[in-house]
């Protein structure tokens, strides 16, 4: 035990407050190497780690090792780690549904001892401040990898059993609401994929697959520069680094300010006002449609709850509609934020690679509208899925937080 090192963690349950301190042990007194030989080369049926503690899966199917490959059989529960990617949180718990899989010696797994809980002992080395100083230990030439004899000669600092698994059944509700809600974001989202492909006509077609009740008239194609403009910061009116503010009365904003289609107003910068004044053109305000065209291109933003005057900085389009009547600019936003921009953009590309989106790659971008009825109805549509999408985000953004704070608390 180091002198003066503090060995008890700073939040504790009530039952354990009194339990004296953690004890410091090495992972290789309560975790054995399992080397049970499964099968060879391609017959294997393969499993992974993935970054980032991020679970394990089956391993992706078109990387074969070669026939003579010795593969070793995986159970249930037992705890696994990447070799090459220790050090980038490869480390994980094999699940129920994985139970017998197989991986080389590059991806080891152990057997924990009864006197430890293993969902424990994976919580405390699958923390970054654990796992990352680890590439300093790694060896080889090429690719260095994290062997066993290092992983096995790490250092813990472990309750006894029962804290453990105190902390342990604590921990997993968070774990099984992140899971919960993950499952919900990804479901919305795929439902959305769905309907962006099936409420907008495909391959030149003139109607969608699926439809609101009462509309049945063909579809228009319509090209983007017949229906916007597009303004945007003009060589001269480029602004030096200096000028962005840190606040102020007009935001400024800029393409690393996009988010999940919206603008996040918490990363804006601010200028001056004489900045703000110089062009009317690219004065945001709610409902503008953004789309940026240097560095990360076609990334799309629909401008709400902006509560001050707003610029924009190089490399952002305002998009401004020049009627109205005929075009809804969330259903706009929907059909620009959908693949159909950046796969027009990609073929534009074809010879080179286009780092910079000009106005005449786009004046031709071809937009199919229904009426102005229907584009609302669509708008709103998408637009309620986008803040299911939201809200599903924020939830597990927060529920991570919390798990992430607890890990920092609750272990030595």
């Amino acid at each position: 035990m180091e002198n003066n090192r503090k060995m008890v963690p700073k939040r504790r349950f009530k039952e354990f407050q009194n339990a004296g301190d953690w004890e410091q042990r090495k992972v290789k007194e309560f975790a054995n190497e399992s080397s049970l030989k499964g099968h060879t080369g391609i017959e294997a049926k393969k499993l992974t780690v993935k970054l980032h503690t991020r679970g394990v899966e089956k391993a992706d199917v078109k990387i074969q090792g070669s026939d003579n490959t010795q593969y070793y059989i995986r159970r249930a529960g037992q705890l696994i780690y990447g070799k090459q990617n220790f050090f980038n949180g490869a480390i994980g718990i094999v699940p129920v549904m994985l139970d017998k899989y197989e991986s080389t010696k590059d991806v080891p797994a152990f057997d924990i001892d009864k006197a430890v809980d293993v969902y424990w002992i994976y919580l405390y080395l699958a923390r970054p401040e654990i796992y990352e100083p680890q590439e300093l230990n790694c060896t080889g030439t090429g690719s260095k990898r994290f062997h066993v004899s290092d992983f096995l000669n790490m250092p813990v600092t472990i309750p006894r059993l029962e804290e453990q698994q105190k902390i342990s059944k604590y921990l997993k509700t968070y774990e099984y609401l992140i899971t919960l809600h993950q499952r919900k974001l990804d479901k919305i989202k795929a439902i959305k994929k769905a309907y962006l492909s099936e409420m907008f006509p495909q391959n030149g077609e003139k109607k969608p697959r699926r439809r609101f009740k009462g509309f049945t008239d063909d579809w228009e194609q319509r090209k983007f520069s017949e229906i916007t403009a597009m303004h945007a910061r003009i060589g001269w009116q480029n602004l030096r680094t200096s000028e962005f503010l840190d606040s102020g009365e007009y935001m400024l904003i800029t393409g690393t300010d996009f988010k999940d289609g919206a603008v996040n107003y918490a990363t804006c910068h601010f200028v001056e006002r004489e900045r703000y004044e110089q062009d009317k053109h690219i004065q945001i305000k709610n409902g503008s449609i953004l789309i940026t065209k240097d560095g990360t291109l076609g990334k799309v933003a629909y401008v709400q709850g902006l509560s001050m005057p707003a610029t924009l900085n190089a490399g952002v389009f305002n998009v401004e509609i020049k009627d109205e009547t005929m075009v809804d600019n969330r259903y706009l936003f929907q059909y620009l934020k959908a693949p159909f921009l950046m796969d027009y953009v990609d073929k534009k590309a074809t010879g080179g690679t286009i780092k910079h989106l000009n106005q005449n790659i786009l004046v031709d971008f071809p937009v199919v509208m229904p009426s102005k009825t229907e584009q609302k109805a669509i708008g709103r549509y998408f637009e309620k899925l986008d803040n299911l999408i939201t809200l599903h985000q924020r939830k597990l953004e927060k529920l991570k937080n919390i798990k992430k704070a607890y890990l920092n608390e609750m272990f030595v």
